[in-house]
């Protein structure tokens, strides 16, 4: 069938033109990629721009959804953020942040369990039925506040923010188990750092921020003072 074969193609060279390049080396993760198709989490009307190297909007009028974050992320970023908080077999992971349920999905092929937070309606019907019919069964969407966590189903092995926030709320840094890994795109724009959270102890948390990106905002979550005195 030539349109298999054209998703094959462009699934190719998104791999090796884009992600590889933003220094996603790791083999498993590779090899996910290709095994999870992208294109059946993109919207009918997007299908086109499954492999392009931009965010989807995923409902609604284009602005409007990137605006709000109804988008699904670029290809690299999600690779990324999957290679560099390296979920494991034997762990639970929280994710906020649904949106068409791709990202769970490589989640979930690399985690025991994924619960997906999302506040739109919409967003959190197509991601369930997205993962259905992949046949994808270890996760579970919510429709919910993600800005709160979900304490009474922690504490989690790792939590991924599908998003931008300006910080990290320590109520979300609280639900990470000892050893657990929090990854989430911080600051304001120009400039955003991918940022990942170890817990060490009890009380103590070790932070890098090994590359600089932009994300649209996750929603209900703490920003700045606007005023200037």
């Amino acid at each position: 069938m030539p349109a298999t074969m054209d998703f094959e193609r462009a699934r190719f060279n998104m791999i090796e033109q884009q992600i590889r390049p933003w220094d996603v080396l790791d083999l498993d993760v590779l090899a996910l990629l290709s095994h999870v198709k992208r294109e059946d989490f993109v919207p009918l009307a997007h299908k086109a721009l499954a492999f392009t190297d931009m965010m989807i909007p995923l409902v609604g009028p284009t602005d409007e959804a990137m605006r709000n974050g109804w988008c699904m992320l670029e290809p690299k970023m999600e690779a990324r953020l999957l290679q560099d908080v390296a979920p494991k077999a034997h762990e639970k992971v929280l994710e906020v942040g649904a949106g068409s349920g791709y990202m769970a999905a490589l989640l979930a092929s690399r985690a025991q369990r994924v619960i997906s937070l999302e506040l739109n309606p919409e967003l959190a019907r197509m991601a369930r039925e997205n993962l259905q019919r992949a046949g994808i069964r270890n996760v579970e969407v919510r429709e919910a506040d993600g800005a709160k966590g979900l304490a009474a189903e922690g504490p989690f092995d790792v939590i991924l923010l599908s998003g931008s926030v300006f910080e990290i709320p320590q109520v979300l840094l609280n639900q990470l188990k000892v050893g657990g890994r929090l990854a989430a795109i911080t600051g304001s724009e120009p400039v955003m750092r991918a940022t990942f959270v170890t817990r060490t102890g009890e009380a103590s948390f070790e932070t890098t921020q090994p590359w600089d990106t932009l994300a649209p905002r996750l929603a209900h979550f703490p920003e700045p003072s606007r005023f200037h005195f």
